[in-house]
């Protein structure tokens, strides 16, 4: 005979276990927010004091304005800090400036390449058989076993006029002679597309591999073109993918350093470099935080304003 539970013990029963879940969902949610307090928020604010200190001539070399130990002293000495001159140098240098856009173009430009190049790899991965598809995207992932910087260093030894593209395009009567490639800004963007093209593929493989194949049998059924179903379906269906990608090389682009070095000229203004020179050649150590910080400001904000945005659209859709 089966013995029944008093419908309070299992209303009692059924809290209990809803309080375990909330408190799990609560821990689970918890766990990056700390992750981005510690890893982030701290190393953060570390930058912003030092962009607010002066520079001294000491190890390290800056004198901080304010300590936040001294309690409520501290926070006064925090505000009495906020003249922000080693910001308004910034607006006074054509350097600064120059280097903030010369580094978004080339950013910019980059991220338009690698989505040029990346989309059809892309396309073609998810269109492949099954059975291949693991292969292919073990084939995109394969670069990353190599050390970023051997990878960099050996498009030195291709691009330079003694090198094997020079040496290729000679061989087959493309040139004459040899092409000046590296050291300009041509070579920066062949690093960087190289070196940030899996950072593009996979988010869109992702996405292009999930979609329903039955919206465009349906859209070729109702007469659409190949070319007009891509357009109006796969497009949009990849959007996401499209933004992740182009996310995922732009902002590691914009402060690039180790590709404008090695492949760039003395003409490559990037911040990444000019942030290199501010720390280690001229020791300006708060110069170079206020650097970093406006360089944190530009990816961040752009960031935000446009999930608010995705947000906002969810809720009007939904």
């Amino acid at each position: 005979m089966a013995v029944t539970q008093p419908a309070d013990l299992v209303e009692t029963e059924e809290v209990s276990t809803q309080a375990q879940e909330g408190i799990g969902q609560k821990v689970l949610i918890a766990v990056p927010y700390v992750w981005l307090l510690v890893f982030f928020l701290a190393p953060f604010f570390i930058v912003f004091k030092m962009s607010l200190s002066d520079i001294a001539i000491s190890i390290p070399p800056y004198t901080p304005t304010f300590d936040l130990s001294e309690g409520w002293d501290g926070l006064v000495a925090l505000w009495n800090a906020l003249d922000l001159e080693n910001y308004v140098w910034l607006t006074e240098d054509d350097l600064y400036w120059k280097s903030y856009v010369s580094s978004l173009k080339v950013a910019s430009i980059s991220t338009l390449l690698a989505l040029l190049i990346g989309y059809p790899i892309a396309y073609s991965m998810a269109k492949a058989p099954s059975e291949w598809r693991s292969t292919l995207v073990m084939l995109i992932i394969l670069p990353f076993w190599t050390s970023f910087l051997i990878r960099v260093y050996a498009w030195v030894g291709i691009l330079k006029k003694e090198g094997f593209l020079n040496y290729a395009l000679m061989w087959l009567g493309v040139i004459d002679e040899p092409l000046t490639i590296l050291n300009t800004n041509t070579a920066v963007y062949i690093g960087i597309v190289y070196s940030y093209l899996p950072f593009m593929v996979l988010p869109l493989y992702a996405v292009l591999e999930k979609m329903d194949g039955a919206l465009l049998e349906a859209a070729n059924d109702l007469g659409c073109s190949p070319i007009k179903t891509f357009w109006i379906i796969t497009i949009p269906l990849s959007l996401p993918g499209i933004i992740a990608g182009c996310f995922l090389v732009f902002i590691p682009a914009v402060g690039e350093f180790v590709i404008p070095d090695l492949l760039g000229g003395s003409n490559t203004l990037m911040i990444g470099k000019t942030l290199w020179t501010e720390f280690f050649s001229n020791r300006d150590w708060p110069v170079a935080s206020a650097v970093a910080v406006i360089l944190l400001l530009l990816l961040i904000i752009p960031i935000v304003l446009f999930q608010k945005q995705q947000e906002k659209q969810m809720k009007e859709d939904g």
